[in-house]
């Protein structure tokens, strides 16, 4: 199929798909007019892409995914170099999830924090009021 057609039926656009030969992730055939040419396997490929993509992975390591499809496997994460590359991410998403944990635990405390100076000042003031209220 020409890039028109993989580009159309991946949901993707023939730049991105340019892009990604660039990269050395996708590889067409050439026509003797010089054409792009892929099959269906390429269709499989662009969507390890694209998932791996949305899943906040760079394209260096999309690589090992896309070289396990291209080895026959039906799925891009079965191979070893793919494992490596998942038990990376999921360190990476573990430091990032620690560190917004304590984010998170800063920003409990110190609404906390403004929450009890708000009813002390309030009782503050309501206790002015009174007084003044008392007197003659």
């Amino acid at each position: 199929m020409l890039i028109g057609e993989l580009a159309e039926r991946a949901g993707t656009s023939a730049r991105t798909l340019r892009y990604y030969e660039e990269q050395g992730l996708m590889r067409p055939r050439r026509d003797a007019n010089g054409y792009r040419q892929y099959d269906d396997a390429e269709l499989r490929v662009v969507a390890e892409i694209r998932a791996r993509l949305a899943a906040g992975f760079g394209l260096e390591d999309i690589r090992p995914f896309v070289e396990c499809l291209r080895a026959g496997n039906e799925a891009g994460h079965v191979c070893p170099d793919s494992v490596v590359v998942l038990r990376r991410k999921l360190a990476e998403v573990d430091g990032y999830l620690d560190q917004l944990t304590e984010v998170r635990d800063r920003l409990r405390a110190q609404l906390t924090e403004a929450q009890q100076d708000r009813v002390q000042r309030n009782r503050a003031v309501e206790q002015r009021e009174t007084r003044c209220r008392k007197l003659p």
